[in-house]
């Protein structure tokens, strides 16, 4: 992987720059926002940027510690290619140095820090997803260690100094641990300051972040002021619930719907959300123009609608930004005959069984066969869907979780009303 993948000016269209209204952009970006500080000088840095045809510089950090990428982390990603497609110059930070210091938001104790090893490794597999959404021609990856390994102790010193002790304790998660006389190590304070020094090296105009990152992104307004440049605009994106509508969209808890799923098992998790769910996933997860979110939100309010419509409406929309419209259209499809009208896929993905699950006579026991089948993550949780009513063999409802039946293939496990696999023997 290389540090920048883009050519010298990515993201610069100073045509669209020019053609497009300033109050059009204010208004593109501020879609779904949770807060931006502040809007008079984005207006400010948008005008200045439209008479000289000069970018804006906006900029992402991330720490690559988990690199399987769902629609939760794809909120703030979207809001990047928005300003792309306005003109401006994307910059993604990949926090090589940070990461080995690890990011201290939210957490009661020090993070484990990651070795440059893994970080690497990561970032490679997070590159290759976050390019089913930015356009990599026009975006510019660099590794925070460029410009942070060449800093001296001096340096480092001063950029100490542009924060009090006291300050770093306003953040909810140090004030935290320090009335609960946790540890808090000097270490953890040089993160926000690090984060800010990349903005200070990029001379960023914009950095973008989740609610969660507010501190951080603040320290880098005023430790850019302190290095005498013009603060950066703070963007932030709210944390996105999942596909229960109450907690955020977490790979652990299971409410996620991740954007290498294939289309119809992505499209059908956006079709199990909330109807109070629909126009937040529309602000935060499509490119559909705010005119037509308006225009959801008011429909949502008209008794002759059926928010079902627009929720497959939704579906199609995040189902082609991963895969194209063909496959959306094709989800869409498969959603229809299997989940609205009961029938069964035309294809099938078949399974090989492991011998070792195979009993004398053939048999298998529901619980083995849904785990090698990949329908449930431990056999607790094929216990769980079983008590749930979402087991069926050959189309016939499991209740029983000794149920044992002789296997051959082609029979079908189903899981839920989307998941069906197709047995195959070991040969």
């Amino acid at each position: 992987m290389t540090a920048n993948t883009s050519a010298e000016s990515p993201g610069a269209k100073p045509d669209r720059m020019a053609s497009t209204p300033i109050a059009e952009q204010v208004r593109i970006i501020k879609k779904g926002a949770a807060e931006l500080i502040a809007e008079n000088e984005l207006v400010k840095k948008l005008e200045n940027s439209q008479a000289s045809g000069k970018p804006l510089v906006i900029k992402l950090g991330f720490d690559p510690s988990a690199p399987d990428i769902h629609l939760g982390h794809t909120v703030v990603l979207r809001k990047m290619r928005q300003f792309q497609e306005l003109g401006h110059t994307v910059v993604m930070i990949i926090g090589d140095v940070t990461a080995m210091i690890g990011d201290p938001t939210g957490r009661s104790q020090a993070r484990k820090p990651l070795t440059r090893e893994q970080v690497i490794e990561n970032a490679k597999t997070y590159e290759k997803q976050i390019f089913r959404i930015l356009d990599p021609q026009r975006t510019t990856m660099r590794f925070n260690s460029e410009w942070l390994h060449k800093l001296s102790l001096a340096e480092i010193i001063h950029l100490a100094s542009k924060a009090t002790v006291a300050k770093m304790l306003e953040r909810e998660d140090f004030k935290n641990r320090f009335e609960q006389n946790m540890p808090i190590s000097l270490h953890e304070f040089l993160y926000p300051l690090m984060q800010a020094y990349d903005s200070v090296h990029l001379k960023a105009d914009v950095e973008l972040g989740g609610t969660d990152q507010k501190f951080n992104l603040l320290v880098g307004r005023s430790v850019q002021a302190n290095y005498g440049q013009e603060a950066q605009v703070v963007l932030q994106m709210p944390l996105l619930e999942g596909t229960d509508g109450v907690i955020k969209m977490s790979k652990s808890v299971g409410n996620y719907i991740g954007i290498t799923e294939p289309p119809e098992e992505m499209y059908g998790k956006v079709m199990s959300i909330p109807d109070m769910m629909i126009v937040r996933y529309f602000e935060l997860l499509t490119d559909v123009h705010p005119d037509r979110i308006y225009t959801i939100k008011n429909a949502l309010q008209t008794p002759s609608v059926n928010p079902r419509d627009l929720k497959m409406e939704l579906g199609r929309e995040i189902v082609a930004l991963y895969h194209g419209e063909e496959a959306a259209r094709s989800a869409e499809g498969h959603f229809q005959s299997v989940v609205q009208r009961k029938e069964m896929p035309t294809e099938v993905e078949g399974v090989v069984l492991p011998c070792e699950i195979i009993e004398s006579g053939g048999k298998v026991g529901i619980l083995n066969l849904m785990c090698a089948m990949k329908q449930a993550s431990s056999k607790s949780d094929a216990r769980r869907l079983i008590t749930q009513g979402a087991v069926k063999f050959n189309q016939e409802p499991v209740s029983d979780a000794t149920f044992a039946p002789v296997v051959k293939s082609g029979d079908i496990v189903q899981s839920g009303k989307r998941n069906f696999k197709k047995v195959e023997l070991p040969s």
